[in-house]
């Protein structure tokens, strides 16, 4: 009987490449049935939370560069979804905020993502969400490098 071919020190990026593009299709679905891009989905997400939040920090969140995500959000804010406002606390910044009619839109959306979504079962969302988690930590600690 033949041994299992070892597993190299790739093959976990591969299975999370793999992994998040299965995912993004499979979301990007979701959001044209909705009317919406994956990437508006993303900073509508950051959004949602009611905060507001400066350009610099939708773009790392949404993974998009700077002027892409200007851009989007133009596109956002032409469509009443989103609005933006001076910070009040450093008036040379820009916050974004969604608007009733975003925040209306972004329940939409977000009820048909959660309702396509896949489950594992049993917990191991939760277990899959946490070892990601801690992935993150550890790849984001520089004690690592």
């Amino acid at each position: 009987m033949p041994s299992p071919t070892p597993r190299r020190p790739d093959d976990l990026v591969q299975l999370l490449t793999r992994a998040e593009r299965l995912a993004a299709r499979r979301l990007q679905g979701v959001l044209e049935a909705e009317g919406c891009s994956l990437d508006a989905w993303r900073v509508l997400a950051s959004l949602s939370d009611g905060e507001g939040h400066h350009m610099t920090g939708l773009a790392e969140a949404a993974f998009l560069p700077p002027p892409t995500l200007t851009k989007l959000v133009d596109q956002l804010v032409d469509q009443n979804l989103v609005h933006r406002r001076v910070d009040p606390f450093d008036r040379r910044r820009i916050l974004a905020h969604l608007t009733p009619r975003g925040q209306e839109y972004w329940q939409r959306v977000d009820r048909a993502v959660r309702a396509a979504r896949p489950s594992l079962g049993e917990g191991d969302d939760e277990l899959l969400r946490s070892l990601l988690d801690r992935l993150v930590a550890t790849l984001e600690d520089p004690a690592h490098v």
